[in-house]
């Protein structure tokens, strides 16, 4: 058996999840007297098989150990523990929820992250997402999870902006496995600042210890083995997991809805108790924005009394981690008839359902209504402050906003359900003795669909206030909404008032291609070894179509924030690619091997055309234990379906306008350029939910987005038991595909004037952006360009003590750049989010590792510390009072603990407790969190997390 340095660190890094090996020229594996080959395996980043897991690009490798250490039950919280990936959707997500887990490989999108199993593509999430959706990958069966940061078009097609994420399934699986788990979070509530404030606006939270709560139980069942004298080899798998919710109100620092400062407990206008703006009607027949009351019920009259401070806490009734069940099923198939014709199959499906609940609905100041004074809905009292108020008259009308919450109705749900299907068959084999290849047929469909429940149902809204004349009373089912009585709507009236929305999809893709890879009879003088190639070819179709019913299509659910039509579209294109490796120096002084990579790919859309990527690497080992590699890649993204086909609609976006509220953040005349008047100025109510009005949507004259990554680094191994891996990297992304913030839209058309930004500004007759028509225009567009560049470190160290196995790995990444210029020729538009969050920019500190520490005692248990790290985060704005105060958010650190005990061969045990210390999340304001005052699924959100297994091998 071949025993050399090599081999032993490819067991290592398999074994550990090492991100680096110690990677030697490849004479180092000329044949010994006796020697067995050692076999040559793919790894991502190239089609030709390497006797090394080192490749002129980065990859970084997590093990199958690792996963399971890791105590996760769902794969994307193990992979957005890692410094590369940012979170993307996740569990912690229900307003607006896709109900999918998806990749977001260093912040650039998860559109632009391509995501593999065993070398080949995921299809599409489904009907509320483009992205491939992870939650169909059983954690129990991943070998290895290989991550290459820095393009793969050239090798896999487009997508591979940011890198890829190729998860290798444990196909040669032998034996039957049953592992039954479970995992609960807890939590001391003791947030003293903020449970200050819930006091003073006299809202119930919990207090102390929270117990076990948003359990989950995991089932997985593996069975593999050889048949047919073992020509054939097949692994089955069946997975179920159920998970069960956690509303915000399970913990303090939720409980509440903080403002956009973050200094109170903010909340809705649409309160339990209605607030209204009331005025008369202009010359054209709209609401008199020059002459209005805000008004609110007095629960000690019949009149209107002006609002003050009358607002809803929607917080406690969103789901902070959704409900969650899910079953997987699955097969790898391979069989050998002989060394040229090898078929294989691999066959996976998921269903899975999902519920995100968000407070109930409400009337959101969505519409005018136009109502008779002498509206029975009024009471004489109120009537007469309106004649006297306006001076009308007992036959004219007044006009009305209304702001009004449902909690006679119940919370809003989303129901969400996914079913894919993932289909591989094909053959791989021998063609000679220096040649192989590998022919396959693909398709993946994920049919999904969605439920949206208990809205408030906009026509019956009007409906029901036209109680003086024969529309309600000629509508079955209409009962009169008494919105101006105090307390006066009943549950059976407000249910009356909702409506449900469904939509249905399918996703559906198909790939046809193959390829040949060998040695050419073909040697560069000065190298010992011969030029490695690949060609192939790939035909790929993709589909999608989202069918809406009419309530989703005429946004007619006033809590949906605009329509959602339907979509049709899809695309085809065919590709053409070639791989060569080529050692140039071999055995030289200082050069004991020298190799350059080479890679092009033809790729022509039905839809865009004909584009061209390609890549250019060098592997340089200067000595033993040393290797230098540099790469250099062009790839593109071509507009996926709803970037060119999704028609525009009006939906809602976060953050702040920076012309609202008493002390406008912009000066007079800069607001003027946004469409604010001078009267208006300072006098412009701010959204008290930090929620405004967008128009979104696709655009069918994109053009793909153009990067050029690159990549510089040195692995090293200088002494046995230590090897680790620096590389820099950088990525240039011309032609972006997106569209401009809604927020920065505001605030550049007002510092700079540009037409550019201020066409897409329409304020209502009041001066805002949420109440009535005002709205920002952010529709998709070629953009300028990104600028992403860093540092990736990793480090794995491997030695034996007191009889066991002591390993500590590192793995890290420091973010150099992270620059957005959302315009050509508009420098003041430019921004850098390193060490920086704001409504542009998610949170990102300059450095984040993981750091992990085991020991194998070589009998029965194993023990590991784990140490994630997350550096601090810079904060210059000035509408989050809570981060200016604080400087940004401070770094944070989160331990975790697990122990793996092997009791016998059959059974094995792992018990765990991840973030022991119980860290909360670090708070922030209402305008930068994305789910419960917090940056969920990124910083630990829950507190503790602990976690159990068995597992029974047969």
């Amino acid at each position: 058996m071949l025993n050399n340095k090599l081999t032993k660190a490819v067991r290592l890094a398999i074994a550990y999840g090492a991100a680096s090996t110690a990677v030697f020229a490849t004479n180092t594996f000329a044949a010994e007297e006796g020697a067995e080959a050692v076999e040559r395996i793919e790894v991502t980043g190239s089609r030709i098989k390497r006797t090394d897991m080192e490749s002129a690009s980065p990859v970084q490798i997590t093990s199958q150990e690792e996963i399971a250490l890791s105590g996760f039950t769902r794969i994307e919280d193990m992979m957005n523990s890692l410094p590369q990936i940012e979170a993307s959707e996740t569990a912690f997500q229900a307003n607006g929820a896709s109900g999918t887990a998806t990749l977001d490989l260093r912040g650039l999108g998860s559109n632009r992250t391509l995501v593999l199993i065993n070398g080949r593509r995921m299809q599409a999430g489904g009907v509320n997402s483009q992205a491939p959706d992870i939650n169909q990958i059983p954690a129990s069966l991943v070998k290895r999870v290989e991550v290459l940061t820095g393009g793969g078009s050239s090798t896999y097609g487009a997508d591979a902006v940011a890198g890829v994420v190729n998860f290798v399934m444990n196909d040669d699986f032998e034996g039957f496995e049953i592992s039954v788990g479970g995992s609960a979070y807890q939590h001391n509530n003791d947030n003293k600042y903020i449970q200050g404030l819930m006091d003073k606006k006299g809202f119930e939270y919990p207090k102390g210890n929270s117990g076990l709560d948003g359990s989950s139980l995991d089932l997985d069942i593996t069975l593999g083995g050889d048949f047919d004298g073992g020509k054939g080899h097949a692994v089955g798998y069946i997975t179920y997991k159920k998970q069960n919710e956690l509303r915000q109100a399970a913990r303090d620092y939720s409980s509440c809805a903080l403002d956009g400062p973050g200094t109170s407990c903010g909340g809705s206008g649409n309160a339990v108790v209605p607030n209204f703006y009331i005025g008369g009607l202009d010359a054209n027949g709209g609401f008199n924005w020059d002459d209005y009351e805000y008004w609110t019920l007095d629960s000690g009259s019949d009149a209107f009394k002006p609002s003050v401070g009358n607002s809803y806490n929607y917080a406690p009734i969103n789901h902070f981690m959704r409900p969650d069940e899910r079953f997987t099923f699955g097969t790898f198939l391979n069989y050998e008839i002989n060394d040229h014709f090898r078929p294989y199959m691999e066959m996976m499906f998921m269903r899975d359902r999902t519920t995100a609940q968000i407070a109930e609905s409400g009337t959101f100041f969505n519409d005018q209504y136009d109502i008779p004074v002498n509206t029975p809905l009024l009471s004489d009292t109120q009537r007469q402050q309106l004649m006297d108020r306006f001076g009308l008259g007992i036959d004219d009308t007044f006009s009305t906003y209304i702001g009004k919450r449902n909690t006679e109705g119940g919370p809003r749900a989303s129901s969400i359900e996914h079913n894919a299907f993932r289909l591989v068959v094909g053959t791989e084999g021998e063609i000679n003795d220096n040649w192989t290849y590998d022919f396959s047929m693909q398709y993946g469909s994920t049919s999904s669909s969605e439920a949206y429940l208990n809205d408030f149902f906009g026509p019956r809204i009007k409906t029901a206030l036209s109680a003086n004349d024969e529309s309600c009373a000629a509508t079955a089912g209409c009962i009169p909404y008494e919105v101006f009585t105090y307390q006066g709507i009943s549950q059976e009236s407000a249910k009356a008032l909702t409506g449900v929305a469904v939509k249905n999809g399918v996703t559906e893709q198909i790939v046809i291609g193959g390829y040949v890879t060998g040695e050419l009879d073909l040697t560069v003088p000065s190298a010992d070894a011969p030029i490695a190639v690949v060609l192939g070819s790939e035909y790929r179709e993709e589909n999608y179509e989202r069918i809406t019913d009419e309530v989703y299509a005429q946004g007619l659910l006033l809590g949906q924030g605009g329509a959602t039509k339907s979509l049709t579209g899809g695309y085809d294109l065919t590709e053409f690619y070639g791989e060569a490796s080529i050692p140039l120096v071999s055995g030289a002084p200082m050069v004991e091997q020298l190799t350059m990579e080479l890679g092009y790919r033809y790729s022509d859309y039905s839809t865009t055309g004909g584009v061209d990527t390609y890549k250019v690497a060098f592997d340089w080992t200067p000595m033993d234990d040393y290797k230098v590699r540099a790469s250099y890649n062009r790839a593109v993204r071509a507009p996926n379906v709803a970037e060119l086909f999704s028609e525009q609609s009006k939906g809602l976006w976060g953050g702040n306008d920076p012309c609202a509220g008493a002390s406008p953040q912009l000066k007079q005349e800069e607001c003027a350029r946004t469409g604010v008047s001078a009267a208006q100025y300072g006098n412009v109510s701010k959204s008290p939910a930090n929620q405004y009005n967008g128009l979104f949507g696709g655009n069918p004259d994109l053009q793909p987005e153009v990067a050029d990554t690159m990549s510089f680094g040195i692995v090293a191994q200088p002494i046995d038991n230590l090897n680790f891996s620096i590389d820099y990297w950088d990525i240039e992304l011309e032609e972006v595909i997106g569209s401009v913030g809604p927020e920065l839209t505001v605030t550049q058309c007002a510092l700079t004037g540009n037409s550019a930004f201020c066409d897409n500004i329409t304020r209502s007759g009041n001066g805002s952006l949420w109440i009535g028509t005002g709205i920002v225009k952010a529709t998709s567009v070629n953009l300028a360009s990104r600028h992403w560049e860093g540092v990736d470190v990793s480090a794995n160290y491997n030695a034996e003590i007191m009889g066991g196995n002591f390993n500590a790995k590192l793995i890290g990444t420091y973010m150099l750049s992270k620059e957005y210029e959302p315009l050509p020729g508009t420098p003041t538009a430019n921004y850098d989010c390193v060490d920086n969050i704001s409504t542009d920019c998610f949170a990102t500190p300059e450095w984040r590792h993981t750091a992990t520490f085991s020991y194998d005692t070589g009998s029965f248990w194993t023990a590991q510390l784990k140490w994630r790290y997350f550096g601090s985060v810079g904060y210059d704005g000035t509408t989050d009072k809570l981060l200016e105060a604080d400087g940004g958010i401070s770094s944070q650190s989160y331990f975790d603990l697990k122990g793996s005990f092997e009791v016998n061969d059959h059974v094995g045990v792992l018990v765990g407790v991840n973030n022991i210390f119980d860290k909360e999340p670090p708070l922030v304001g209402g305008t930068l969190s994305t789910n419960a005052n917090a940056v969920s699924g990124f910083y630990d959100s829950l507190g503790r997390y602990v976690h159990a297994s068995v597992t029974f091998r047969f």
